[in-house]
């Protein structure tokens, strides 16, 4: 299959590196001299520009976009709209806010473009040895494009979730409940490490991973992250959340939809972020005033 791939860093180099040796045709687009170095030496062609590119494309055409989700991907994806011919194909990889994505399916829709949205997991160990995919759009496009699906996803781990957005909606779904059980993991090793008992932390972590109800490939994430040192000395407890958190939480909010553990998932992210919590400050200057308990302060 011929495709276009647009965005060559640390994901997209991975899965067009997985496309060439599955014998797919190709070709890549970035502006980082730093990947286009990256992707000449594995041997994948880069076109100089996106009109080169596509002029290199047959028809109908697919364009593959994996870039940073917002601003990058809507401008991108506006100026291809103004590239392509009826009947191309371009498929967001990235990802994106399902809110954009709906409004992208229906720009192109009206421009006579075809469209799917995939939200790809796995990171990058996805990417290199196979990834999971949340496919949406229209079905023909889907079973069309079976064939690079297979070549970029682990074994039976790409799945047709539905219409237009339907891809990027399950993927921030997934990232919402992932924070979730993150942080109940987290919870657990607080427990395990507080205790007075003495525990062996790595002990009792390896057994819930090799044989416990709360196995799982997260569980073995946290693992080899404690290996090198299991009382994280020098790692700062800043937690970043990347947006899917918050949409998950935004759509649960509208649907009505009680998620009081992700939500409180995503609040202790926020919280992480906070180099002093005003809110916990205003607590404990009320508490003096209150009833008089005793008030720290700073220096």
């Amino acid at each position: 299959m011929q495709i276009g791939f647009i965005g060559l860093g640390k994901m997209g180099i991975e899965m067009s590196t997985r496309a060439i040796h599955a014998g797919h045709e190709l070709i890549g687009f970035d502006k980082s001299e730093q990947a286009i170095s990256e992707a000449e030496k594995r041997n994948i062609p880069v076109a100089a520009d996106m009109e080169t590119l596509i002029a290199s494309l047959q028809k109908p055409r697919v364009i593959w976009m994996q870039l940073p989700p917002g601003k990058i991907t809507n401008e991108t994806l506006k100026t291809l709209a103004g590239m392509l011919d009826e009947g191309d194909l371009l498929i967001d990889g990235g990802n994106s806010d399902f809110r954009d994505t709906k409004a992208s399916g229906q720009y192109l829709n009206e421009k006579g473009l075809r469209f799917m949205d995939i939200g790809v997991s796995g990171g990058v160990a996805g990417a290199k040895n196979g990834c999971g995919m949340l496919i949406g759009g229209e079905k023909e496009d889907f079973e069309r494009m079976i064939p690079f699906f297979e070549a970029l996803a682990a074994p039976d781990a790409y799945s047709y979730c539905g219409g237009c957005a339907s891809g990027h909606y399950a993927k921030a779904i997934h990232n919402g409940v992932e924070y979730a059980i993150m942080q109940a993991y987290a919870e657990g090793y607080e427990m395990l490490v507080s205790s007075e008992i003495d525990v062996d932390v790595m002990g009792a972590l390896n057994a819930y991973q090799n044989g416990c109800s709360i196995r799982s490939h997260i569980l073995g994430k946290m693992v080899e992250a404690l290996e090198p040192d299991v009382t994280l000395n020098g790692v700062e407890g800043f937690v970043a959340d990347s947006g899917m958190g918050r949409w998950t939480v935004e759509e649960a909010t509208r649907l009505r939809v009680p998620t009081p553990t992700i939500s409180a998932a995503l609040q202790a992210r926020f919280r992480s972020q906070q180099p002093e919590s005003p809110a916990m400050q205003a607590i404990a200057a009320a508490r003096g005033t209150i009833g008089g308990h005793p008030v720290k302060r700073k220096g």
